[in-house]
């Protein structure tokens, strides 16, 4: 036999073998799959959707405190011209009770527009009917000169953020 037919021998079972696999390969991707199968299919879809929860839950988690910290770090840059100020004013030398009050009136001035831009609401004063969600009576005074439930005087002011009350105005209320 010559080498020729040797190999051409060779490439005949070659390709027999190439047929054999790509039958089998057929038959396997057309029967129907098992129970086992389709078991194993659900766990690894079930696995994988629990990392992708867990992955979710993390970076959820991460996003919540980058944006609690953002807002920290944008209210106190709100507020660091204020305590600028005030540090002014307390470097100032000298007795000039007007000038220094002034200052301090500016800066107050500025320390509610500061407020104002975040979102605060400063609230309660004297006439307000008393609304026991936003205020907080100390003190109650019987005085035909004013309503019923009516606020004679503000002691502290209450702050609120929308509808959510930060801190309830301190207030002595009549009848």
């Amino acid at each position: 036999m010559s080498k020729k037919e040797k190999e051409e021998i060779k490439e005949e079972i070659k390709n027999e073998e190439i047929t054999e696999q790509a039958e089998a390969i057929e038959i396997e991707e057309n029967k129907e799959p098992t129970l086992e199968d389709q078991l194993s299919d659900m766990k690894k879809q079930l696995a994988y959707t629990a990392a992708e929860y867990a992955n979710f839950r993390a970076r959820s988690a991460k996003e919540k405190e980058a944006t609690y910290s953002n807002a920290k770090g944008n209210v106190v840059s709100e507020l660091l011209p204020v305590i600028d100020n005030l540090e002014r004013a307390l470097e100032q030398d000298g007795e000039d009770f007007d000038s220094l009050k002034k200052g301090v009136q500016m800066t107050m001035d500025q320390f509610k527009a500061v407020l104002t831009k975040i979102g605060v609401e400063a609230y309660g004063e004297g006439g307000d009917e008393f609304d026991p969600n936003f205020h907080n009576a100390v003190m109650h005074i019987e005085d035909e000169n004013y309503g019923e439930n009516v606020i004679v005087e503000v002691f502290q002011k209450g702050y609120k953020i929308n509808d959510r009350v930060i801190r309830p105005a301190m207030v002595k209320t009549a009848n």
